[in-house]
């Protein structure tokens, strides 16, 4: 029987980790993947954390699991199945063991939904973006192209216009979800240019991005454009499969909860990008671990 199961090991699991050992709780942290650290393993650099600009995501990544480490963090990487929330005793079933524990954190994040379209994969972090307020400031002056059509890719373009010579709003449609009033300020910003109708086929380049090939659903006409960077805004999708309604989620499927973390069942909290919340970013999901730790102590007092 454990105080705590954390279930991710990624910026919000292992804030929570640590919290947790300097609490003297008895706890594990669950993660399916051998190495800890989550998305930002995959990010090429991270320049908004706050005192330490330009550190590699991996490098960041490796840092955090070796302060949880150096506290006696028990990592078990096993995949879980499937959870049961209600009472004083909960459970997390993995596909090797079962655990009983007294509360949980859901920490297992979002993934950003992709394209599958050529060079996606071989570019992303040498040009392939999913996160504008992370990536941008390292295209200053430099041609984007953003994907998307509601309110993120809007707003994501209107964000590197600020930094960018160019920017290229690609939609499949000739209609955007997005909020109009969004969609007029993106209009009448000079250096944002609207592809409407149009994919993304490819993408080339060598070292880095350096060029997208687009084409026009309805003409069937394709074309190149130069471009240093690409953002992709179609859609998030919360790592929130084994949860099964054990606690209570949005139509998007993010977790219902606040800054507390706490969700609707008593003893189980989620932080990081798995709950509700405006900003996903590592700092705000460093801060979520420390909130449900918190949260949880309450609730075992």
């Amino acid at each position: 029987m454990y105080d705590l199961i954390i279930i991710g090991a990624g910026p919000a699991g292992m804030s929570a980790a640590v919290y947790a050992a300097r609490a003297d709780l008895s706890f594990i942290v669950i993660e399916g993947s051998m190495m800890q650290g989550g998305q930002i393993l995959t990010t090429y650099d991270v320049d908004n954390y706050l005192g330490l600009p330009g550190i590699g995501g991996f490098e960041m990544g490796m840092k955090f699991a070796e302060h949880a480490k150096k506290l006696g963090v028990n990592f078990v990487t096993e995949n879980v199945v499937s959870m049961e929330a209600e009472g004083e005793v909960k459970k997390v079933v993995t596909d090797k063991n079962t655990y009983e524990t007294r509360t949980i954190i859901i920490a297992t994040g979002a993934v950003h939904k992709k394209a599958g379209i050529p060079g996606e994969a071989e570019f992303t972090g040498k040009g392939v973006s999913y996160c504008a307020t992370c990536d941008g400031a390292f295209f200053k002056n430099k041609v984007t192209a953003v994907v998307g059509g509601g309110d993120v890719a809007v707003e994501d373009a209107l964000y590197l216009a600020r930094m960018c010579s160019k920017v290229y709003l690609i939609h499949r449609r000739d209609e955007f979800r997005a909020a109009k009033s969004l969609v007029n300020k993106a209009k009448d910003t000079q250096n944002i240019e609207f592809i409407l109708d149009s994919t993304v086929e490819k993408i080339d380049g060598e070292a880095k991005v350096s060029s997208i090939e687009i084409k026009n659903k309805k003409t069937g006409e394709t074309a190149q454009k130069a471009v240093d960077g690409i953002f992709f805004a179609v859609g998030m999708q919360p790592v929130t499969a084994f949860v099964d309604k054990a606690v209570k989620m949005n139509e998007a499927g993010y977790i219902e909860a606040g800054e507390d973390c706490c969700t609707n069942v008593a003893g189980v909290y989620a932080a990081g990008d798995i709950r509700t919340k405006n900003l996903r970013q590592i700092i705000t999901a460093a801060a979520d671990g420390a909130n449900a730790v918190a949260s949880m102590e309450k609730y075992l007092g």
